[in-house]
């Protein structure tokens, strides 16, 4: 006993080294952003075409009760066979310069303002999570709304045999941006903002707000290694499917908004506004209007969600660890 004690007296007699607290860790916001902006660029590639099919689903019927027009697309995979086999293969990427400006400086600016919120711990406090994503959505969204607009034109795009929604016929990205500014001035080119904020404020708060949560339970769970790109998969596919059931009729009214036509005062021929459009769609189509192309919605937004958040939170992991 003696003998024991006295090799483990000397332990604790050796006063313990102060360990900095972890805290929490910022990068450099213009490093944030950049990380942010290609994680989602990344992602972007992949679900494109997606996103064209969305774009049409939601379009499709516009303002009409169900049975009152043609049905072109029935469906993701039947939808995608029509674009690409009138379209081609590039028909499946309409929009993707346009979509990539879109989601490098939306997320480049909603990631990089959320992680900053992060490391100030603002995100600690209740509902802080929910607040700073919302906030981080509606700034991403307010400045990325003209990338948004040009998107969305130019995917509704196509042949007159599978048109739906109201075609605006331009040329490129470019001829896009100047057409739009030539016949409605610079605040043309934020029309559609008052349905976009609303819907990355909910997109983005569920995300985020989810994907914090999910990932902090998962490490506490530990199911995987703290380190393991396991822990950021498990906790973005979570967070997709909270992002898809939580924004979809957003996500309608968002692309209504943006593609409606507009008359000689500059003026949405469709609808006036957010609630105008929430209203003539529940009338017209019925509330299940507002859920228009669900199923490309989740099919696009969850591995969007998984592909972007895994890689951002790769990307941040190596950036912190080469920081220190």
């Amino acid at each position: 006993m003696w003998l024991k004690n006295s090799l483990f007296a000397p332990q604790a007699s050796i006063t313990p080294v102060a360990r900095p607290s972890p805290g929490p860790r910022a990068l450099w916001p213009p490093l944030d952003f950049t990380l942010g902006a290609l994680a989602c660029c990344g992602a972007c590639v992949f679900t494109n075409p997606l996103e064209v099919v969305k774009t049409r689903l939601q379009l499709q019927g516009e303002l009409r009760a169900r049975g009152s027009y043609q049905r072109h697309y029935r469906g993701v995979l039947q939808a995608l066979w029509v674009v690409g086999s009138t379209d081609g293969l590039r028909g499946l990427q309409k929009g993707l310069t346009a979509a990539l400006l879109y989601q490098g400086l939306m997320n480049g600016v909603r990631l990089g303002f959320y992680s900053y919120t992060e490391a100030v711990g603002l995100t600690d406090a209740p509902g802080g999570s929910l607040i700073s994503g919302a906030a981080a959505g509606a700034l991403g969204a307010f400045i990325a709304s003209p990338a948004y607009l040009v998107k969305t034109h130019l995917q509704a795009q196509t042949v007159a045999v599978i048109a739906v929604g109201h075609q605006h016929n331009h040329q490129g990205v470019l001829s896009a941006f100047m057409s739009i500014y030539r016949r409605e001035g610079v605040t043309g080119l934020w029309r559609g903002v008052n349905g976009a904020v609303p819907r990355v404020m909910v997109g983005s708060a569920s995300q985020l707000a989810t994907f914090s949560s999910a990932k902090d339970w998962v490490t506490r769970a530990q199911w995987f290694d703290p380190h393991s790109c396991l822990t950021a998969l498990t906790a973005a596919m979570i967070s997709g499917v909270a992002v898809t059931i939580t924004m979809t009729p957003f996500d309608v009214i968002s692309t209504r908004l943006y593609n409606q036509p507009v008359d000689e005062f500059k003026r949405g021929r469709l609808y006036c506004g957010f609630v105008d459009c929430l209203m003539k769609v529940c009338a017209t189509e019925g509330i299940m209007g507002l859920y228009k192309g669900m199923t490309p919605v989740f099919v696009r937004l969850a591995p969007h969600t998984v592909l972007s958040m895994l890689i951002w939170d790769v990307l941040r992991q190596r950036a912190l660890l080469y920081r220190h």
